[in-house]
């Protein structure tokens, strides 16, 4: 038997300002069985239906819509929150990234979630599944979406096999033999890493400034500064850096990607058409994050610092709250090629 979840989600008006509105325009069905006996069988089915009179337009990652071994759903055991070990990416933000669905007509699409979280560590028993509902939407033909959030009801299951799964591997580990791509990423560790000792001075020498404010609100200077120095100090050997894509995770948009499981980051193709830092100062817009630094750096903050990736954007980075903003690995990748720009150009 199916457990359905009903979920009212958001569709944008054409100018967003201040905090995250509720819209009318989109539905969820979330479907799961009731009881499953192993994680194997584990699956969560939804549907995304637009009821709005025109198509809609959805940043895919990261929600519902998203195929990839990413954080789809919020799982509870007993009110905690059971950990996270699939995948987190950067993502190039182009029409591919985004999944349109035209008005009347709907998208449905399958989790498996056996690997993607550590349910061995909270037990056997009944689990609660809350699908992340804030979506970056817009009409089809928006050249910038819009930051919503919408509510919805948890799906509960029992499971009883909770023993833990891993990732598949879907081809054999290589070691980056290229010794270019080695080199640019070698390059793109150091250069992240500067940036992030950059930003972390900055803030230091200039506390909660406009620019600050503008990317953490209100929030700490030193929780936002203790994230950038733990990118800057980073130094675990046993943490890898690769030009392979053992998982299949490179899709055309995303850039690259940290497994949360074991920290490793693994760079996609269009990760080599990235600039260096010194770029910034010839042209290169902060807005483009296309800094080779700056994804690594994002990268790295996932691996050290416990960052989610709430959304893609300069711009949206600096609509999201307080408390999203300092979770949120694009804040710290926009914020620090801002920082250089000002300060070193």
């Amino acid at each position: 038997m199916f457990a359905p979840s009903f979920v009212a989600l958001a569709l944008a008006s054409s100018a967003f300002a201040g905090p995250l509105k509720r819209f009318d325009g989109l539905t969820v069905d979330v479907k799961a069985p009731e009881n499953v006996a192993s994680l194997d069988d584990l699956k969560l089915t939804t549907t995304v239906t637009n009821t709005n009179s025109e198509d809609v337009k959805i940043l895919k990652y990261g929600t519902v819509l998203d195929q990839l071994p990413t954080r789809s759903f919020v799982v509870k055991k007993d009110g905690a929150t059971v950990d996270f070990s699939g995948v987190k990416v950067a993502i190039e933000l182009n029409d591919n990234a985004y999944t349109t669905i035209k008005s009347g007509e709907s998208v449905t699409v399958e989790h498996s979630l056996a690997t993607l979280y550590d349910f061995a560590s909270a037990g056997a028993g009944s689990f609660t599944f809350e699908p992340k509902t804030e979506f970056k939407v817009g009409a089809a033909n928006d050249v910038i979406s819009e930051k919503v959030e919408s509510t919805a009801n948890s799906v509960t299951i029992a499971i009883d096999d909770v023993a833990k799964r891993s990732m598949e591997v879907k081809r054999a580990t290589v070691s980056c033999s290229d010794s270019s791509l080695a080199s640019f990423i070698s390059a793109s560790y150091s250069e992240g890493k500067e940036l992030a000792s950059i930003a972390a001075s900055y803030i230091s020498s200039n506390g909660a400034d406009s620019l600050f404010t503008a990317y953490y609100g209100s929030s700490s200077t030193s929780t936002v500064s203790s994230k950038f120095s733990a990118v800057a100090s980073e130094s675990d050997s046993s943490r890898t850096l690769n030009c392979s894509d053992p998982y299949g995770v490179c899709d055309g948009n995303v850039i690259a990607y940290t497994v949360i499981a074991t920290t490793d980051i693994y760079y996609c193709d269009i990760f080599y058409d990235e600039e260096p830092s010194e770029n910034l100062c010839t042209g290169t817009t902060v807005a483009a994050r296309n800094i080779r630094g700056g994804t690594t750096l994002h990268e790295l903050t996932h691996a050290v610092a416990d960052t989610d990736d709430i959304t893609y954007g300069c711009s949206a980075d600096q609509a999201l709250s307080d408390s999203q903003s300092v979770l949120n690995a694009d804040n710290y990748n926009c914020f620090s090629t801002q920082v250089y720009q000002n300060t070193q150009c």
